[in-house]
């Protein structure tokens, strides 16, 4: 198995686990060159710096090729290329776009895939970017979900490997919250269904019952930590997979 880890501006990377590849959220509200520096001290540190290009959050081609960059002057060669928040802040409001000025040659590009679709977009417009993103990508990184049977649908329509976002352990009710937050309504209706059987719903959920069920269809995992880096750290650990 193979499992990278999502991370935030404020993440302490002395309190990483030992996985290879380290994804860095650029939020609305943060600063593009902080991101690259953030990038920086993961690689100085031995990991594979992957940071998000949102592009709804980059005002500019000039800012962009700043951006972009820094980083590779900073060692890093891997990027995440994605839509990002809702509204624009300047003169982007598609990943294609950032990728259609060929500024990430020599990177490798890893794009969002939606299997449960996404709030802000139909699934007719999602399917016709994914066609038109392919090109320019490597990989396929999916939003978060715990309904296997949206995830292999989706893969199996893919010719580029696919990377499942998963969380690490978190309470049920955790998982609920997050789950209308990013709009994975088929994961939401699937938690809801099981609850009831849940023997208590503060538990930290295990991530190996969908691994379990998507080994057949992919060895890489994403795992979104949600503020659970401890939890996710052990979990890690217990199961020798860092």
């Amino acid at each position: 198995m193979n499992f990278s880890l999502e991370i935030t501006m404020k993440t302490d990377l002395s309190t990483l686990p030992k996985v290879k590849d380290v994804y860095i959220t650029m939020l609305p509200g943060n600063n593009f060159k902080d991101v690259a520096n953030k990038a920086k001290e993961l690689v100085q540190s031995g990991f594979n710096a992957v940071p998000h290009f949102p592009a709804r959050s980059i005002k500019n081609l000039n800012e962009l090729k700043e951006y972009v960059s820094m980083c590779k002057d900073f060692g890093v060669k891997q990027a995440l290329v994605i839509g990002g928040s809702a509204e624009p802040v300047g003169n982007y409001h598609c990943s294609l776009q950032l990728l259609e000025t060929g500024l990430f040659k020599g990177m490798k590009i890893g794009i969002a895939g939606h299997p449960e679709g996404s709030p802000d977009i139909s699934d007719s417009s999602l399917e016709k970017a994914m066609d038109d993103k392919k090109p320019f990508a490597d990989y396929i990184v999916t939003q978060w979900l715990l309904n296997p049977e949206p995830i292999t649908e989706f893969i199996s329509k893919q010719n580029l490997p696919v990377h499942v976002g998963i969380t690490g352990p978190l309470k049920l009710t955790s998982l609920i919250k997050f789950a209308n937050i990013v709009g994975a309504k088929n994961s939401l209706n699937f938690l809801k269904s099981n609850a009831s059987k849940a023997l208590d719903l503060l538990k930290p959920s295990d991530p190996n019952d969908l691994i379990t069920k998507l080994k057949n269809s992919t060895s890489n995992f994403h795992i979104y930590t949600f503020g659970g880096l401890k939890e996710t750290n052990a979990w890690l650990t217990k199961n020798k997979y860092a």
